[in-house]
């Protein structure tokens, strides 16, 4: 799940938790006997139950974070973040080719935009997959996904870093800035690798470099004028722009198995506060990324508070064009495919 300044015909079956103490032992499995329990339509959270096996433990500051911190604040700006992704995702999402029939992994699904998207793309006939770390986030999905009425559409509380999913069962796996914050991302992308089918596609939406999406760093250094601010992350920590550095990224994958790796770069922009007031726009800058961990730092003093305010206005002032706070943003579309078994069992990529 990403970071945005810090990351809808059929009626569904009800939505609910599920707990860990099922003996379904695949991703198969499951379906079929939630077709069965729920009939034709399927939105709910499963907590690992649906796995062949429990991995390690990992990513526990990312688990925190995401279901403690970030995650309920997300969801209640979900459609303002998603206003501001949209443009991206939907490059991605053609990009992906996710078609009908298919089996797809949505890695770091968060509130569930793209899972509903790539059901929609993959019709009855198909299935996907939303992972995500944040409880939160993903009952907000799943309340999405059943408003939407999208058939075959499963929600899973689980790091894909660490979780032994079904193997050679995907034919794509997708993400739109959700990959971005593993401990271990050589060990993540080997787990999803795994999990694909031969041939199966892999394509997710990551960051480029921190100076050229002026949309993160504009508030931050107009704030930084008056309060301090967080520093960044170091340059491969998890994190929003962790995936910047294409060769080491790339290398990544072609080390995991992946074949036909490549980097794209695509420059969509983003819109902030679209179809919203100026002032609210502004509110919802002030409250996401550095510059509003530097408002929350300066609440003591309000006059000081109000100086950051007035400070961050002027800087964004240029970039207001009556439908919201246009800004350029720069993403890496990365995409590869797991190699195809010739017929004597070898490997043609």
């Amino acid at each position: 799940m990403g970071e945005a300044s810090d990351r809808l015909s059929g009626r569904p079956a009800s939505t609910g938790l599920s707990g860990c103490g099922s003996d379904l032992a695949s991703l198969d499995q499951m379906a079929l006997a939630d077709s069965d329990r729920r009939g034709r339509y399927r939105v709910n959270i499963n907590s690992r139950r649906l796995f062949v096996g429990q991995g390690p433990v990992a990513n526990t500051e990312q688990r925190e974070y995401w279901n403690e911190v970030s995650g309920p604040k997300w969801v209640a700006v979900a459609d303002w973040i998603e206003s501001q992704l949209s443009g991206i995702g939907r490059l991605a999402l053609e990009a992906s080719g996710a078609k009908p029939g298919e089996r797809v992994l949505d890695v770091g699904c968060g509130n569930g935009f793209t899972a509903i998207e790539l059901a929609q793309r993959v019709g009855e006939t198909g299935r996907v997959f939303g992972l995500d770390l944040s409880r939160p986030m993903l009952k907000d999905a799943a309340a999405r996904a059943q408003a939407a009425g999208v058939p075959r559409i499963h929600f899973l509380e689980g790091d894909a870093q660490t979780e032994r999913l079904d193997p050679s069962y995907f034919d794509l796996v997708f993400s739109r800035f959700g990959v971005m914050f593993f401990d271990d991302p050589a060990a993540a992308f080997r787990n999803l690798h795994d999990s694909m089918k031969p041939g199966g596609r892999f394509l997710f939406a990551c960051w480029r470099d921190r100076s050229l999406n002026p949309w993160m760093t504009v508030p931050a250094l107009a704030a930084a004028e008056y309060v301090e601010i967080p520093p960044p992350a170091a340059a491969q920590a998890p994190g929003p722009f962790a995936f910047a550095d294409a060769d080491r990224v790339t290398a990544l994958l072609s080390s995991a198995g992946f074949v036909d790796v490549n980097a794209r770069s695509i420059e969509p922009g983003v819109r902030i506060g679209a179809g919203r007031e100026r002032q609210q726009a502004l509110d919802f800058i002030l409250q996401m990324g550095p510059a509003g961990a530097a408002l929350r730092n300066a609440q003591a003093d309000e006059g000081l508070l109000e100086r950051v305010k007035r400070a961050v206005e002027e800087r964004l002032e240029p970039y207001w064009d009556g439908d919201g706070f246009v800004m350029d943003a720069a993403a890496w579309l990365y995409s590869g495919r797991t190699p195809i078994a010739d017929s004597e069992g070898g490997q043609n990529g």
